[in-house]
């Protein structure tokens, strides 16, 4: 069975949906934010929802199962995409594009004293430094040094690039929520069997402690591919194949290997749906590892990667800039 490129062709969006359940019993826990906790919310028709992961999250976290981080590679299937490595003076591993939060933004690649990557970003996307971003030059340049931040969302906030304009929204955006939760209370102790009545501010003594867990009848994750993105950046057939099997192969995997959330929240898929387009078929997971060497070597021959296809940047620590002398200076 082929992928079903053809229709695609004019869906603005590609909306997916997985039902999720506690690998485990029915409890769960679920993402939390400073000074909030659990972001729990009124749905519209009044049923009390809570937001399991976020945007932010999943995004990263669709990153991490495209990464073999033992052989400190791309998974077999993406082998060949272009990024850009980060390595230390001894030249080993530090970080890569794939993982850095910022990809090809990371100060561990423009703010260090080898500026290669900054010169070459600022020579290719020089004719934006006034007028409008040519989103399809943009795109073009990131496709060529990081593909894999096209589907993520790329935000190049310098001032010496074009103003610090160039940004690309995500094409794959998702999260995760549960439905009518329900709090359920629980609790333990820190034991200090040595000295239990220890100065508890400097990590001694028992320290008791509550901890809010949830239940829900349905938890769902929701991906969104956007299509007419991908169409938008204009770099043409094959490499709008290799970008929608690319996000594909990222939910499929993250679904399969990727869905144990934190200590307390372990996951499984149990249906896996197409809302958009009708009838749409969504390939197994091993139709897109088939499919995706082939795709990637489809725009290597076009020449819209960069060889080598690791960029490599050597890490050190760049020189503190020094204030200009004036008002604000401390000469006299």
């Amino acid at each position: 069975m082929t992928i079903d490129f053809l229709s695609l062709q004019t869906a603005p969006r590609l909306l997916i949906e997985a039902d999720l359940q506690p690998l485990q019993g029915a409890r769960f826990q679920p993402t939390g934010f400073p000074d909030l906790g659990a972001a729990v919310y009124d749905g519209p028709n009044g049923n009390r929802l809570l937001l399991v992961e976020s945007a932010q999250s999943l995004a990263n976290r669709l990153e991490v199962v495209c990464w073999d981080a033992p052989n400190d590679d791309w998974v077999v299937p993406l082998k060949g995409l272009p990024l850009v490595k980060v390595i230390d003076k001894q030249g080993a591993s530090l970080t890569n594009t794939v993982l850095e939060a910022h990809r090809l933004n990371s100060p561990y690649i423009l703010e260090g004293k080898d500026k290669s990557v900054f010169d070459m970003l600022k020579k290719e996307l020089a004719d934006m430094s006034e007028g409008p971003v040519d989103i399809r030059k943009l795109a073009s340049v990131v496709l060529k040094y990081d593909t894999n931040a096209l589907l993520h969302g790329i935000f190049l906030a310098k001032s010496e690039l074009a103003g610090g304009r160039l940004r690309l929204p995500r094409v794959v955006s998702a999260f995760i929520e549960a439905e009518d939760v329900k709090l359920a209370q629980s609790g333990g102790v820190k034991n200090d069997h040595v000295n239990p009545s220890g100065d508890t501010a400097k990590g001694f003594g028992n320290v008791p402690y509550s901890r809010d867990d949830y239940t829900a009848p349905k938890i769902t994750a929701y991906f969104n591919i956007d299509l007419a993105q991908i169409r938008g950046f204009g770099l043409g057939q094959a490499v709008e194949q290799l970008l929608v099997t690319l996000a594909l192969y990222k939910i499929r995997r993250f679904l399969d290997e990727g869905l144990r959330l934190r200590t307390a929240c372990d996951l499984e898929a149990r249906k896996l749906t197409v809302t958009r387009p009708d009838a749409w078929v969504l390939p197994e997971r091993t139709q897109l590892e088939q499919a995706l060497p082939g795709l990637i070597s489809a725009v290597a021959a076009e020449n819209r990667f960069a060889e080598p296809r690791v960029t490599v940047v050597k890490w050190e620590k760049g020189a503190e800039k020094k204030p200009k002398a004036g008002a604000d200076s401390n000469e006299e």
